[in-house]
């Protein structure tokens, strides 16, 4: 497992093609995000890592068996990651429009797991959404249906 952390790390950083990126390295890229979004904050509580453990099972096909280990790897890949451009690159490359905006939906979900969005979250999120070339309107529609899923009034969160 290492060795394929650090086969992907390689690649990110040396700018290598991900066109022919095997199906785990996009798993990978998108738990490196959502381990990002989760730690933003301060620390991953219990619901920020139930969120992102059901949507790598459900949305990226990680096995249940495994996820303990993909999201200790992602968070290590985001601890140590200088940039976000390598994981997106690889995302937004993969994944069509509606991939893209299931991805920012889950992003949402995750920081707004406790409630309340940070100042730090809220830039993430601008910067990933740019980054995936998904519009502000198609984020702020993602928001919305995070919310709703949460349970959270749209009108009582924080920007």
């Amino acid at each position: 497992m290492l060795a394929r952390l650090q086969r992907f790390l390689d690649r990110i950083e040396s700018g290598g093609g991900s066109a022919t990126a095997p199906r785990d390295e996009l798993a990978t890229a998108a738990a490196a995000l959502l381990a990002k979004a989760a730690a933003l904050d301060g620390g991953v509580d219990h619901r920020e890592r139930a969120i992102v453990a059901e949507r790598l099972v459900e949305r990226f096909g990680v096995p249940r068996d495994e996820i303990d280990q993909v999201m200790a790897e992602a968070a290590q890949t985001a601890e140590h990651a200088v940039d976000l451009y390598g994981f997106t690159r690889i995302l937004k490359d993969r994944l069509d429009h509606e991939g893209r905006l299931m991805l920012m939906e889950t992003l949402w979900e995750v920081v707004y797991a406790d409630g309340t969005l940070h100042d730090y979250e809220a830039q993430l999120m601008r910067r990933l959404a740019g980054l995936l070339f998904v519009g502000d309107k198609d984020s702020g529609v993602a928001r919305k249906r995070a919310l709703a899923k949460l349970g959270l009034d749209d009108a009582g969160s924080s920007d």
